[in-house]
């Protein structure tokens, strides 16, 4: 490699430093990662070559002009944008900049149009070129070596060493505290924007200069975009000198690999994705900030109460709604005849298909994939070249022939292998979620293009496109337009009514579960792994099928332009947000938003952008919930409609025998009994350390046979972490032994099928999920639903689920939780959500329960009815019980035995009696106050 290509490749880096450097400070200040950081400088980069060009500006007057608008730029998204959503959940806000990076381009599309376009020059501050050695320095390029050094330098000064990045620091890690300490988090989020929006309109300003063009300043580019990211990720979206220095490293090995491997262009994306799948690795281990988010956009769908479900037509009523706009999709292609229009429905509801995968992975399992069509385009490739056969070479002369399949055959096999593919990248993702989950499925959607698109197997390394004849299905004529756009329909239908079927059942409950809390899942028995790789199988399936249903429309697979490339997966994002992320039917109303509008408005510059960018953000702000809210309100109005005219005793009442015939039709738990003479449960000499920090110290303990045991002691003593320990939710050394097992290396859902109930401090449950549904997903201990049983409408299935509901409506009447059935989690009150709680164990049909602090965050007067119920709670089961709790009077009147933890140890145990007046208890927890002490022995 010569000089000359390592010093471009130096000032390149710097570009893509300066990006990293703009990503950095976003997230540095708001746990945010800005996919606009460069596009909210493309107005302003814009804008300097049609004022110089155009009005014939000096250059040293429009830079500053030109980089004010930047700044007012970045300071306005956050004023209309960022400010608007600054309590919602952080993901959520990352795709708000995917419709503000879009909206900018937009914005610049419609400016007018430079002088000469194809020949002018883009302007630049310094003109002219030097050789130093054999090195030639342009313009632009000094440029770049003097500014770009100079604002990092600068950057680091404030952010680094001034009480303004000290500020940002604070309002960033610990918002509350930020404020009592006199900092106001809005005032410095609109000061980081602004300073982003200088940068960034400096830095396209720079780029733009370096590839001499105007042609360019339209997008930072997908390449340009996931480099930046790359170099942000690899300094641990922290610091500003290594993010700089990673920019300058990518550079110059992207031009290293240009240089050598001239033949393989996309190398260098598959380096990167390489790079940012163990950068992002390396920080999930570090840092889980926002790991227990939850991805909710819109307004809760109200639940239909149980008993108007019992009228068929209530029950129906998605069915019943659906009908009609079924059947006006069937009648138009008869009503509109051009093959050319048929071809564009086609397209709408093969977009739909696609779209339909981010359904499942981010509106159910919460998983943001920037990347999901690289899994369509693979499935369009897999099944165009499943149609036209392949040999692959083993090695030697062993050959593998696969012969022709015909076109629904390929198709199928693709969405299988694209299936496999998908849960190749799940295990991957398991310890990912959020915000480092969108940079590496961007990743993976650029390497795609350049890359996997490009290998020998897909007969693409010389063509940008490969054919995919339609063939024919059981007779019909697939070549046909309009026979084609009623076989999308079917299949748009057969998908749409699957995924209902699987939301309304367990394996979706299951999924949405896990999403909202992966502990109370697993003390659930719903195995977290299982159940978030299952996601992405099913969503790699729909995503495989879409690709190739799409790329039936045009009989080819372009892996160049048209389909399956990034900015197509950008919108798919903005078509399930439109249409209702997380809705069956929303993927359908936001594809033809979408992707109908603009087609029935060609010549308008407007519909365009205000079905997607625009549309994208005026829903994000104001109609969350997307087209499908809409809809919502609707059923909402019709269901309490029939709630006043028919009134609940009209509706027919469930049948008392279905509860009675659970144990014929779902395998009941079979909870092993400890050997007698032996504890429930035996804790020996458990260890639990965070990095230098000893939480527990060897702490033993025993609970018998139907014995409560109590967990006291100071806020830190380790009484939470000690029931994570024998939970399985902490990794901790030592033995513990559940009914008569070892299950010291078993995963927590395990020790909760065996007979283990846990509560949490938090009392969140699942906050997306109705109370009954909640019930339900513990009720799935005593017979799990299958995903493809379930699917299939098979008949065991449907059983299970009846008499699953059946056991649910039993357990909601026996804790009286009638009135709140059909509320959401997130509803409810914390005395409320602890009934729940106790429900939940109820159906796992739980042994040894573990509870934390049952009493956190109720009133009184529940207080005082929870201990009845906790005893209830232990005859109804006949099982042992810990309890940590504060409340010593309501802890000491029904608790066998007690232990006092401090600082990780045990100090003391026995009787309520005997620990309460052990002296060392009395020093470390209760206090020497006598009147606290008599009162911690009140009944």
């Amino acid at each position: 490699m010569n000089a000359q290509v390592l010093f471009d490749g130096l000032v390149n880096g710097l570009a893509i430093g300066l990006i990293a450097q703009g990503i950095v400070l976003v997230y540095r200040s708001s746990r945010i990662i800005n996919f606009a950081v460069g596009n909210l400088g493309v107005i302003a980069a814009a804008l300097f070559p049609l004022a110089v060009l155009n009005y014939d500006w000096p250059v040293w007057a429009a830079l500053p002009a030109v980089l004010a608008v930047g700044t007012a730029t970045g300071a306005l998204v956050e004023l209309a944008v960022i400010r608007r959503l600054f309590t919602a959940p952080r993901v959520t806000v990352l795709i708000a900049t995917i419709g503000v990076a879009q909206a900018a381009v937009a914005v610049v599309s419609a400016l007018p149009k430079v002088k000469d376009t194809l020949s002018a020059r883009y302007p630049v501050p310094v003109s002219g070129s030097w050789t130093l050695g054999s090195v030639t320095v342009t313009g632009a390029q000094a440029a770049v070596l003097v500014v770009v050094p100079a604002v990092a330098g600068a950057l680091s000064i404030l952010l680094n060493h001034s009480t303004t990045g000290r500020a940002v620091t604070a309002a960033a890690d610990n918002m509350p505290l930020a404020r009592t300490l006199g900092v106001n988090p809005k005032l410095v989020s609109t000061l980081v924007w602004t300073i982003a929006g200088l940068l960034s309109s400096l830095a396209m300003i720079l780029i733009s200069g370096l590839s001499g063009t105007v042609t360019a300043v339209t997008d930072l580019g997908p390449n340009t975009m996931v480099r930046a990211l790359a170099a942000a990720v690899i300094a641990g979206l922290a610091s500003f000198r290594w993010s700089m220095a990673a920019g300058v490293g990518i550079g110059v090995v992207q031009a290293y690999v240009r240089f050598e491997y001239v033949t393989q262009p996309g190398l260098i994306d598959l380096l990167l994705l390489a790079a940012v799948l163990v950068a992002v690795g390396l920080r999930a281990r570090r840092d889980d900030r926002g790991g227990s988010e939850t991805i909710a956009f819109g307004p809760r769908e109200r639940g239909v109460p149980e008993h108007l479900r019992q009228l068929w037509w209530v029950r129906h009523l998605g069915l019943l709604s659906a009908a009609p706009v079924i059947l006006a999709a069937v009648v138009l292609p008869l009503i509109v005849t051009e093959p050319s229009r048929h071809l564009l429905y086609a397209t709408v509801l093969a977009y739909a298909i696609c779209a339909s995968s981010l359904t499942v992975l981010t509106g159910w399992a919460g998983q943001l994939s920037l990347g999901q069509m690289a899994f369509a385009g693979l499935g369009a490739l897999s099944a165009a070249t499943l149609t036209a056969g392949l040999t692959i070479g083993l090695g030697g002369d062993t050959r593998l022939t696969v012969n022709p399949m015909p076109f629904p055959v390929a198709v199928l096999v693709a969405s299988a292998i694209t299936a496999v593919l998908a849960a190749v990248v799940g295990l991957g993702a398991l310890r990912v979620n959020g915000m480092l989950l969108a940079v590496s499925t961007f990743a993976v959607g650029v390497a795609a293009v350049s890359f996997l698109y490009r290998m020998d197997v897909f007969g693409t390394a010389e063509s940008d496109s490969v054919a995919f004849p339609r063939g024919t299905l059981f007779g019909l004529v697939l070549s046909n337009e309009r026979t084609y756009y009623y076989v999308l329909l079917a299949v748009l239908v057969l998908v749409a009514g699957l995924l209902s079927r699987l939301r309304r059942t367990g394996p979706g409950r299951r999924i949405i579960a896990v999403r909202d809390n992966p502990d109370a899942a697993a003390a659930a028995t719903v195995r977290p792994v299982r159940t978030k790789v299952g996601a992405f199988i099913l969503s790699g399936a729909l995503a495989g099928l879409g690709g190739a249903m799409l790329a039936g429309t045009v009989q080819s697979v372009p892996v160049t332009e048209r389909f399956f490339q990034v900015g197509d997966s950008l919108m798919l994002i903005a078509i399930v947000v439109i249409g209702g992320l997380g809705s069956v039917w929303g993927p359908v109303l936001g594809a033809a938003w979408v992707i109908g509008l603009p087609a029935f408005f060609p010549g308008n510059q407007l519909v365009p952008m205000f079905a997607s960018s625009l549309g994208l953000l005026i829903l994000l702000l104001y109609f969350p919930g997307g087209l499908v809210q809409i809809g919502h309100a609707l059923r909402d109005v019709v269901v309490q409609f029939a709630e006043r005219r028919l009134g609940r005793e009209t509706v027919p009442s469930v049948p008392r025998a279905a509860s009675q015939h659970a144990a014929i039709c779902v395998k009941q738990p079979t909870r092993p009994t400890p050997p007698t003479g032996r504890p429930a449960l035996v804790v020996r000499d458990v260890t639990v350390r965070f990095g230098g920090n000893t939480a527990v110290d060897r702490v033993s303990l025993s609970v018998g046979t139907d014995e409560i045991v109590g967990l006291i002691g100071a806020n830190g003593a380790g009484k939470s972490t000690l029931l994570g320990a024998i939970g399985g939710f902490v990794p901790a050394s030592g033995t513990v032994e559940l009914l008569g097992q070892d299950v010291s290396g078993w995963a927590p859902a395990r020790r909760a099928a065996l007979g283990l109930g846990r509560t949490f401090q938090a009392a969140r449950l699942f906050p997306e999920l109705t109370v009954r549904e909640t019930i339900l997903v513990a009720l799935e201990a005593r017979g799990r639903s299958g995903l493809l049983a379930t699917a299939a409408f098979l008949p065991q299935a449907l059983r299970a689920e009846r008499v699953r509901r059946a056991e649910a409506a039993d357990l909601i009447d026996l804790v009286g939780l009638g009135a709140y059935a059909d509320r959401t989690v997130a509803g409810l009150s914390t005395g409320t959500r602890r009934v729940v709680e106790l429900a939940n164990l109820l159906a796992l049909d739980a042994r040894v329960l573990c509870l934390d602090e049952p009493t956190a965050g109720v009133a009184q007067r529940e207080t005082e009815a929870l201990g009845p119920l906790l005893l209830r709670l232990r005859r109804e089961l006949g099982a042992s019980m810990v309890v940590i709790e504060h409340d010593m009077p309501f802890l000491m009147s029904f608790t066998d035995r007690l232990y006092c933890l401090e600082a990780g140890r045990v100090i003391a145990e026995g009787t309520p009696t005997q620990v309460r007046t052990d002296p060392a208890v009395i020093s470390s927890y209760l206090g020497t106050d006598e009147r606290a002490i008599d009162r911690s022995g009140a009944a």
